[in-house]
């Protein structure tokens, strides 16, 4: 059992955020979670052991979405997805997860920099742009990015809140995502040695919290406007992508 007073410092507000995330806002506040445990150990080790304590809460999160999601985007967007947790997996060692942070983050930027300059005004019935290509490459460079940092969120959500859905949908949509994604990267972990016994005993402490994030960020996503809400995940996106930036531009 870890006894080092500054893991739980960081990994407790780290697992809260993941819950809250996946519980309500869609994932993008999760992408912060490895970032806050990496003050503390190193990225990787934060990856395995934050992977079985979100595999938790995405059971708790279908048992509060079941049935919400789109069928016609996870048709599209998971098979996409496990190209993408293939590719991190063939990568792994070559790619640096600063140069991940980076791509990501920039990407993120320019997108929620072209929804507040050009986007937030139309109604939201008609931001549909729901490409297959769209799809496809949201879904793989989501499970790329996730595998490696647990950083799936901005990627999906570049996709996903431009589609003509309301808040339960979208949140539904990638709750089904998401689990889909950590359970498949359950594999690959395990084959590279990261599943080891202290980080899994470190995922089985913090495991507790696992419920209680996904319940606050539950009722939190049922106290809010659709327009708050989307408002809420670009400023988020926004704010999440400086902090990738700065990570990849700082980190090696």
């Amino acid at each position: 059992m870890p006894t080092d007073p500054w893991f739980y410092a960081a990994a407790v507000p780290a697992v809260l955020i993941f819950g809250i995330a996946k519980g309500g806002f869609g994932g993008s506040l999760g992408v912060l979670g490895v970032p806050i445990m990496s003050l503390v150990m190193s990225p990787v080790q934060a990856a395995a052991i934050l992977l079985p304590i979100l595999c938790l809460m995405d059971l708790l999160g279908l048992a509060a979405y079941r049935g919400k999601w789109v069928m016609a985007d996870v048709r599209v967007l998971i098979p996409s997805a496990f190209v993408g947790i293939t590719i991190g997996a063939v990568l792994y060692g070559i790619l640096t997860v600063g140069h991940v942070k980076l791509i990501v983050g920039i990407t993120a930027l320019l997108f929620s920099l072209h929804y507040w300059f050009f986007d937030r005004h139309r109604r939201l019935d008609e931001r549909s742009d729901a490409s297959y290509v769209g799809a496809v490459t949201s879904g793989m460079s989501a499970g790329f990015t996730s595998f490696v940092a647990h950083a799936g969120g901005p990627p999906l959500n570049m996709y996903m809140l431009r589609r003509n859905l309301d808040r339960t949908a979208y949140v539904a949509t990638t709750v089904i995502f998401f689990t889909a994604v950590n359970y498949a990267k359950l594999i690959p972990y395990g084959w590279l040695g990261q599943l080891s016994t202290d980080n899994l005993v470190a995922s089985l402490v913090l495991a507790p919290l696992a419920p209680i994030g996904i319940a606050i960020g539950y009722w939190l996503h049922r106290r809010v406007s659709d327009r708050f809400f989307f408002r809420f995940a670009y400023v988020l996106l926004f704010l999440v992508s400086l902090k990738l930036i700065s990570d990849g531009i700082s980190g090696p």
